[in-house]
């Protein structure tokens, strides 16, 4: 059976093969022992260092650290002054974050289908579903694909929008218009525990406006004028403002701390995670599942998802019946996802329905991803490929 020379390694006895184990280090464990014992634990100085070395990767001109990409949009839909009566047009198929956080404003979520092959926001369809209350679009770089970034641009453009992505899944992602996170007014990144680079719980919003980071800095910590490190920190005692009804979505020193060694070593892990998405191309080239799409021409793909199409008309199986005999066989797997509007609870708000956005619906239904983190090793990739041939045979 098909098996990449890059993935060999020595490895432990495979076990249970979880979906996305964070690649957590020596250096991860020993700079969150420092900081520690440093006795500053909160928003401080490996904050500030993270933001301006995040940046810096981007190539963003200001960086807001907070304490999730759910936080990070929220932040950025409110700074763009979207509220009640307004509507953003965003895609079915991501987490339901993307979708609250425009609730948690009082605007509405209109979503619009998607392109069946990259699975991102289809741009045609995002126009289609722009009305004179639609105040931003809100694309997601869908498994760490980019958007058409192009297209989006100019439609938001053409009818003065906010141009927002939820770049989640993208924090190395690249597109022709420009590295993501320097391509859209505000650009929203995660750092919870699966993700390419990880805090454990964590986020990041990039934007080219200094008047809007301040505000975001800001609004993150209950809208007080200085942030502890200025009012407690080496120079000295200092009085605050409280200039508005802020949030309590600041990122502590001890993320950061993890934060920077994850970032120091990103090249090296989504290196590792191409080997790997490039060995399920090739293992998985003789069985009958939709591998992902190739990535487009002058493009960088974050490779966040292997996501396969489990269509029981080509392999005779379910996703749910696969879902559950790979986990008997000890290989952990997830969905990405189940489209919103199939939701009972945005189905009941808006009045959505099946067959309203069918390429996000054949997607949710026969999605699903398999194990992929710089974390897994070549015994446990052996033991996916060995137990999907044994399910096949």
């Amino acid at each position: 059976m098909a098996r990449s020379s890059a993935l060999r390694q020595v490895d432990p006895a495979p076990s249970y093969v979880t979906f996305a184990r964070p690649s957590i280090e020596r250096g991860e464990i020993d700079d969150v022992i420092e900081t520690l014992a440093s006795g500053w634990l909160t928003t401080g100085p490996r904050v500030q260092r993270f933001e301006r070395e995040f940046a810096a990767y981007v190539g963003a001109r200001e960086a807001v650290a907070v304490n999730s990409c759910t936080a990070g949009l929220h932040l950025s839909l409110l700074a763009s002054g979207i509220g009640g009566g307004d509507e953003v047009v965003t895609t079915p198929l991501t987490f339901c974050a993307t979708a609250n956080t425009v609730i948690h404003t009082g605007a509405r979520p209109v979503f619009a289908d998607v392109d069946p092959v990259t699975m991102n926001l289809d741009p045609a369809a995002a126009a289609a579903a722009v009305t004179p209350r639609t105040r931003a679009v809100l694309p997601v770089h869908f498994a760490g694909r980019p958007v058409d970034i192009g297209a989006f641009r100019a439609l938001t453009a053409r009818h003065r929008l906010v141009y927002i992505e939820d770049a989640a899944h993208a924090v190395e992602t690249v597109h022709p218009e420009g590295k993501v996170g320097t391509t859209a007014d505000f650009t929203c990144f995660s750092f919870y525990a699966t993700k390419n680079l990880t805090t454990g719980e964590g986020g990041m919003i990039t934007t080219a406006s200094p008047e809007k980071a301040q505000w975001l800095r800001t609004a993150a910590l209950h809208g007080l004028s200085r942030d502890a490190w200025k009012r407690y920190g080496p120079d000295g005692p200092a009085p605050y403002e409280v200039v508005m009804a802020g949030f309590k979505y600041n990122m502590m020193d001890l993320q950061a701390a993890i934060g920077l060694r994850q970032l120091a070593r990103l090249d090296e892990m989504a290196a590792r995670r191409e080997a790997i998405w490039r060995a399920y191309d090739e293992a998985l080239a003789d069985l009958p599942l939709v591998r992902p799409a190739p990535a487009e021409a002058g493009t960088v793909h974050a490779r966040h998802l292997y996501t396969v199409l489990v269509d029981p008309t080509i392999c005779g199986w379910t996703r749910a019946e696969l879902q559950q005999a790979l986990h008997a066989r000890g290989i952990g797997t997830s969905v990405h996802f189940q489209a919103l509007h199939l939701h009972a609870f945005y189905a009941e708000r808006y009045g959505l329905a099946r067959g309203m956005f069918p390429h996000a619906e054949y997607i949710s239904d026969h999605t699903l991803s398999l194990p992929l983190s710089a974390a897994l090793t070549g015994a446990e990739f052996d033991q996916v490929i060995d137990a999907l041939r044994a399910i096949f045979a």
